[in-house]
């Protein structure tokens, strides 16, 4: 048989350019690589094709049939466009089919040269067990020479000549077992000596570096592929296929991925991959990460096709569903009532509702987003979203835009439009909504509304009483005059706006806020966008997962599913989502989990490169910076995630450049005996807001000496806070100008050194006092006197116009003429604005 078994040798076809390229890796090693350039087929239009193509076209040639308004020059032109195109698609087809072309000779060619590699093992093996069998056969004969020479057999007896004959022919007599060299002791002799050669060939020696890198042809084998090779024996002798095609597999490669990991989607050995990487030059163990890039060429090598994917498209399993418009129903339009903060927005919702929500809210403001649904008259459905008008929420109104179709602006007839007014404006721009003013407190004796329709002008919004489009409305939450003609407006507001959705599918829609609930765990307020939500959906939202456990109306009572534009409370979560997440319904739980798992980790992975991007000098710098800064630490605990994500930013926005506010940590839910922990580490204090304490971490409170603050009203908090903050400054020293000296002689005096014969010109001259001495009006030495003397009496104080004498503390250079400047240092405190 020869080696290649009547096949053609592998060689480069003609038609290329062939050359030479030389591979460098790690230690200095080289390879040279043969490559072959494919010459690129031009195919060009023969002489005489356009003007055949031409006459044969039967618009070209007869003007009759010819469209009309078409000139020979545009008809010439737009044939020559035609036939280009014709010969790029030719083109592309030829080098679509050459691709494929080589695409199919390398596989042939890898699938050749691994049928030459096993059968050049399969060959060696025999080799060398053709070697072994016919060494044990030379020291078999060796010895049975050496047997013969010492007991020569006796020639008279018949048996032994028997057997002497029958081991001639080859052939035992019946009825008994051959007992002579080649059964019995030397038998067992024999297969010894074998399983000592295979042992000692399986443990000759550990496996190097050089010879991985080099191919391992002296690599003793492992017991499982002494069993590999006993299986592929015992199929060949019954006859069965060993050699089986090698599968060709779509490798599934993400951005990053795990040696082993990759060695099991491409269904080879861990050990061969990690040998590969090493001839790559790179040295690394089945459980270290390798990039896509690095991974493509593993994969390409071992003869698999690389299919790229991204982590993120395990998000892919949610519905991007375009519905059909037979699909589409109405529903009702989402309102969000904003504005200034006591502006009537809470109690003009009551006024609708007929309910007292103010009520319920501490100190008379909205800290949440309400959602709530109103039935009117005309038996329209509308829902209305309550966002709070303080400045410290501004990103939860921000959310309540996002989700919103109306935006009805609330303006107090007696105020006019104030700065959380323009953020509610501005909200409603960004959100791009229609907007509907309503101008409250028409009922008070202050009441100008033309003044709030023409200070609205200076942002844009033109009322259609000034000649504009948007829709303004007086009314009176106290005595509900124009609250019929304020939802008259808002219901031809969702007629234009034809407002539909797709009931049946799958539910998404937006958390309005989230809590943690003691007894029910976390609560999210979900407005739900598209689709019916159900009790037992599986759900994913944000970076959290759950199955709806239970739904509540804005009315407290259970439902089994809320449909589009319906506010509802959704429990079953695994943990807290943030307010203005999306909620997404899956089909099964696993989904569910990779999604949130995936989110988690790309969260986790963002802020880690967001703290590595900084360098060792920035951090330095900042270190530096901070040294001369004062900080406030505190903890931040809430009843629900919007009122934390408030006092968060309210507290970032106190301080200055010698003091700030430090949030260590916010949450929501209890105060917790962790939470006391964390502070006490921090010397901070705790503050619980509409939240308390349970009662470990109350006596964990006292052990520790951890002050703990409740508020139910953000006004007070950051009030407390800044008063806080405003101890950490240090006091403004401040320098008032007492009296004026001139130096008239100066005196040497035993003991004590110059000393200055002086006249009070200005003021009063104190012993406590400093003083500054001033030689042609320079500052030229500040500190205290050391003695203050009139006559030779020591004494505190000397009045204008009398004389004195003064000598300064570590100080002789005095001079007459010289002028004393007597100022007294005073501390003032500050506060943060």
């Amino acid at each position: 048989m020869s080696d290649n078994d009547g096949k053609k040798t592998l060689g480069l076809r003609g038609g290329g350019r062939p050359g030479q390229v030389k591979q460098s890796f790690s230690h200095g090693r080289t390879k040279n690589v043969v490559v072959e350039t494919k010459r690129k087929r031009v195919v060009v239009p023969k002489p005489g094709a356009a003007s055949g193509s031409g006459a044969a076209s039967p618009s070209a040639g007869d003007p009759k049939k010819r469209p009309a308004g078409i000139s020979d020059a545009e008809m010439e032109r737009r044939m020559k466009a035609l036939q280009a195109a014709k010969a790029r698609e030719t083109e592309e087809a030829e080098a679509r089919a050459a691709e494929e072309k080589a695409r199919e000779e390398e596989r042939n060619r890898r699938r050749e040269e691994a049928e030459a590699k096993e059968r050049e093992e399969r060959e060696r093996e025999e080799a060398l067990k053709a070697k072994a069998e016919e060494e044990e056969r030379k020291k078999r004969d060796a010895e049975e020479a050496k047997k013969a020479a010492k007991q020569p057999a006796p020639a008279a007896d018949p048996a032994a000549a028997q057997a002497a004959e029958q081991r001639g022919t080859g052939k035992a007599p019946s009825g008994t077992r051959k007992k002579d060299d080649r059964g019995g002791a030397a038998d067992r002799q024999n297969r010894n000596t074998k399983g000592a050669a295979r042992d000692d060939g399986r443990r000759s020696g550990k496996l190097t570096l050089n010879q991985a890198l080099r191919g391992g042809g002296d690599r003793h084998r492992s017991v499982a592929s002494m069993r590999r090779k006993q299986e592929r024996a015992r199929q060949k002798a019954m006859g069965e296929q060993v050699d089986r095609e090698k599968v060709i597999r779509d490798v599934q490669l993400p951005e990053a991925i795990v040696v082993s990991e990759l060695a099991n989607r491409m269904a080879e050995r861990v050990a061969d991959v990690v040998k590969s990487l090493m001839t790559m030059g790179m040295m690394v163990t089945q459980n270290q990460t390798i990039d896509a890039d690095t991974a493509e060429l593993i994969i390409e090598e071992f003869g698999h096709k690389v299919v790229r994917v991204s982590d993120a498209d395990v998000e892919d399993v949610i519905d991007q569903i375009e519905d059909k418009e037979e699909d589409l129903v109405g529903r009702p339009p989402v309102i969000t009532i904003m504005g200034h903060v006591d502006h009537g927005k809470t109690s003009l919702l009551d006024a609708i509702r007929n309910a007292k929500v103010t009520a319920g809210e501490a100190g008379g403001i909205t800290q949440h987003i309400g959602a709530y649904q109103v039935k009117t008259d005309s038996g329209a459905v509308l829902s209305f979203l309550d966002t709070p008008g303080h400045a410290a929420f501004t990103s939860m109104r921000a959310r309540g835009a996002q989700v919103t179709d109306i935006v009805v602006l609330v303006v107090a007839a007696d105020d006019a439009v104030m700065p959380q007014t323009i953020e509610a404006i501005n909200h409603a721009k960004a959100a791009d909504v229609p907007m509907i003013v309503a101008i409250n407190k028409i009922d008070k004796p202050a009441a100008n509304p033309d003044q709030v329709r023409t200070e609205l002008l200076q942002h844009e919004v033109i009322v259609e009483k000034m000649s504009g489009d948007v829709q303004d409305v007086e009314v009176s939450a106290i005595t509900g005059q124009g609250l019929d003609e304020l939802l008259e407006a808002i219901a031809l507001q969702a007629e234009i706006l034809e407002l539909k959705a797709n009931p049946n599918r799958a539910a998404s829609g937006a958390v309005i806020e989230a809590q943690l609930d003691v007894g029910r765990g976390p609560v999210a307020t979900v407005l739900v966008q598209n689709g019916t939500l159900k009790q037992g959906d599986i759900f994913v939202v944000g970076e959290q997962h759950g199955k709806v456990r239970a739904l509540v109306n804005d009315q407290g009572d259970r439902v089994k599913e809320a449909g589009p534009s319906v506010p509802v409370e959704v429990l079953g979560l695994n943990g807290t989502p943030e307010a203005g997440d999306v909620l997404n319904v899956v089909e099964t739980e696993a989904q569910a989990r990779e999604i949130a798992e995936y989110r988690e980790q790309a969260a986790k992975d963002k802020r880690a490169a967001a703290g590595a991007a900084t360098t060792l000098e920035q951090m330095m710098a900042k270190a530096k910076a901070d040294e001369d800064v004062a900080e406030l630490p505190i903890l931040v605990k809430a009843d629900v995630q919007g009122s934390a994500e408030a006092i968060v930013q309210a507290m970032e926005k106190i301080g200055n450049e010698e003091v700030r506010v430090r949030v260590l940590h916010y949450g929501v839910g209890a105060i917790t005996e962790s939470d006391i922990g964390l502070a006490e580490a921090s010397n901070a204090p705790v503050i619980g807001f509409n939240v308390r304490a349970n009662a470990s971490a109350r006596n964990s409170a006292n052990q520790k000496g951890v002050e703990i603050r409740y508020y139910s009203i953000i006004y007070d908090l950051v009030d407390d806070v800044k008063a806080a903050a405003s101890g950490l400054l240090s006091a403004e020293v401040r320098e008032n100008f007492i009296g004026y000296a001139e130096i008239r002689e100066v005196f040497k005096v035993s003991g004590v050194g110059k000393v200055a014969g002086c006249l009070v010109t200005e003021g009063v001259a104190r012993r406590s006092a400093g003083v500054r001495l001033l030689r042609d009006n320079v500052v030229i030495h500040e500190g205290t006197l050391k003695t203050l003397k009139r006559f030779k009496d020591e004494v505190k104080e000397v009045q204008s116009g009398q004389e004195c004498g003064m000598a300064f503390e570590n100080y002789d250079d005095i001079r007459p003429n010289d002028v004393i400047e007597i100022f007294e240092r005073e501390e003032v405190e500050r506060t943060l604005d």
